[in-house]
């Protein structure tokens, strides 16, 4: 097992099956132009590659504001089904934490769904707490 971060047009369409576990509405076309407006606002993307193939994905991004100050804000982290509770997903978290540190960050922050449980005690096993409500407002 070995985290890569992902930087070509390849390796990002090799990770879009296994973002789209995460994200089932994505379409390939739709991921590749959000990631055109994404990377250069300064998303990145890591993996773990486990016998050749991608495993699990973690997208993040370094940023400030006035309510977390410099933080690495999680995006995206997902490990494809037949490669869960391998600890791919943990590699992946201690490896954004040690870049968050590395780039400064006072935080890693992240959005989970409530109805996402599973995810939720992931995260909390990790040290994560849920301080308030991620809110939003569909603008049709």
């Amino acid at each position: 097992m070995e985290i890569i971060e992902l930087r070509s047009k390849a390796e990002f369409e090799q990770a879009f099956p296994v973002v789209r576990e995460l994200h089932g509405e994505l379409n390939e076309r739709k991921y590749a132009e959000l990631l055109a407006e994404m990377v250069p606002s300064g998303y990145r993307m890591f993996a773990v590659r486990d016998e050749g193939e991608l495993a699990a994905v973690a997208g993040m991004q370094v940023i400030t504001n006035l309510y977390y100050e410099r933080h690495l804000y999680l995006y995206d982290l997902v490990a494809t089904a037949r490669a869960r509770s391998k600890g791919h997903g943990a590699a992946l978290m201690r490896h954004v934490e040690y870049f968050a540190r590395r780039e400064g960050c006072k935080y890693v922050a992240l959005a989970c769904g409530k109805e996402r449980e599973g995810a939720l005690r992931f995260y909390e096993r990790f040290g994560f707490e849920r301080p308030g409500y991620t809110m939003r407002k569909a603008l049709h």
